[in-house]
């Protein structure tokens, strides 16, 4: 996934939930091997440690065991907790 693509996936989520919170982007998972490509080009932070990684305030997941996806809140559950709206793009 490109960086473009990852932008275009949470904008195309958001815009698909009509408000319902369940069907928000909830969590990034990505595969250790995409991290230089995928994360550092769209300038993932970590804001404070509890926090944890962050794209545009949504939770980011990276592990040898992960695949590079998009999950609804719905499907993420406490993984992607806390919530938040989803940031604009910078």
């Amino acid at each position: 996934m490109r960086p473009d693509q990852l932008n275009h996936t949470l904008d195309a989520m958001a815009e698909a939930a009509g408000g319902n919170p369940n069907l928000m982007p909830g969590l990034i998972t990505v595969e250790s091997g995409h991290w230089v490509n995928v994360l550092s080009a769209v300038r993932a932070t970590c804001t404070a440690l509890h926090d944890g990684l962050r794209h545009r305030d949504i939770v980011i997941h990276v592990g040898s065991q992960q695949e590079t996806k998009v999950l609804m809140r719905a499907e993420a559950g406490e993984r992607g907790a806390p919530y938040r709206d989803l940031a604009p793009r910078a």
